[in-house]
């Protein structure tokens, strides 16, 4: 006989497929990352991010209201800073009334209840484009982290619900929860970058920030003795494991869709929230390929998330959401 189980019953038209959808896109599954940059009235497209912008702060609290007004609940906040203000130490990331603490600020001011994330690294207040301190040509990891820690606290006093260190740096996750509840933040989250791989898709987001590393004599002329070698996969889950004993609330993949392997191993080994960055390179990409013609922006784009969220994220750092938002509602 013929079989009597057709699976093509529960395909047969849009009614059906989506009461029996296993994975469904909201707005709640969406950090959206901003960039933050000095001004009034600055809304400046990054040319390799089209319809991505730095916004002044002005221009923030109406962008952060939209957000909010589309069921986008979480910003995840960046910061461009003056070149004159950088230089090894990080010291203009400790700044209470530096740019990163007065947009937390504003964006609490605008909207109380808007969840703010704060990207903790150094490279865009390093001279050097890089994450951390340098010396003798190498990134010095403990000195690093005790000034992580205290950017950390800067950001909880200007009134982040989560930081969010991105650097890589060993035990910065012990040394940040440590130094936030002895300041008695601790009620302040850490969402950890735990498996971040020094991948070429950040190009653009470099841009975005002007944070790439410089290209000096005796200065590391990329990340790889930091961020994870793209072609490891083990490694991805002893450090998430680390992070996760040091206390961190929330674990991240960085990239995202060339790392979706990774996203289910972790999902499948702790019982943790976990994000994924879909990061500046994937959204270049997929822009330019519409673009050209030669794909489907929002139905890829639409395909792409849900693989994110299918792999086993709770939390996706896109620049696509509001277009997915506005796609879905």
């Amino acid at each position: 006989m013929f079989p009597i189980r057709r699976n093509r019953r529960l395909r047969q038209n849009e009614a059906i497929r989506s009461l029996v959808r296993e994975t469904t896109i909201t707005p709640n599954d969406f950090l959206v990352p901003l960039f933050v940059v000095e001004g009034k009235g600055v809304k400046e497209e990054i040319p390799s991010m089209p319809n991505y912008y730095r916004f002044s702060l002005d221009l923030l609290e109406e962008e952060v209201k939209l957000l909010w007004n589309l069921g986008l609940k979480s910003v995840l906040l960046f910061v461009k800073v003056d070149d004159k203000l950088k230089d090894n130490k990080g010291t203009e990331a400790l700044n209470p009334n530096g740019l990163m603490q007065r947009a937390i600020k504003s964006v609490k001011e605008i909207c109380p209840n808007m969840l703010v994330m704060t990207d903790v690294a150094l490279d865009p207040f390093s001279v050097y484009g890089h994450d951390g301190i340098i010396e003798n040509g190498k990134i010095i990891n403990d000195a690093t982290v005790e000034v992580l820690a205290q950017m950390s606290i800067s950001h909880a006093e200007a009134g982040a619900d989560f930081v969010a260190p991105s650097d890589m740096m060993d035990g910065r996750v012990l040394g940040i929860r440590e130094a936030l509840d002895q300041s008695n933040f601790i009620d302040t989250g850490i969402m950890s970058y735990s498996a971040k791989y020094a991948s070429s898709f950040y190009g653009p987001f470099r841009d975005a920030l002007d944070s790439a590393p410089v290209d000096a004599h005796d200065i590391p002329k990329d990340k790889k003795t930091y961020q994870m070698d793209f072609a490891n996969r083990d490694e991805a889950i002893r450090e998430t494991q680390m992070d996760i004993n040091e206390g961190a609330d929330i674990v991240m993949v960085k990239p995202g869709l060339c790392y979706l392997d990774i996203v289910r191993d972790i999902r499948n080994s702790f019982n943790v929230p976990i994000a994924v960055y879909q990061v500046s390179g994937e959204y270049a990409m997929l822009k330019a390929a519409a673009e050209k013609g030669w794909l489907d922006h929002d139905s890829v784009m639409l395909e792409q998330v849900t693989a994110i969220k299918r792999a086993g994220a709770d939390i996706i750092a896109s620049y696509f959401a509001k277009d997915v938002v506005n796609l879905i509602s």
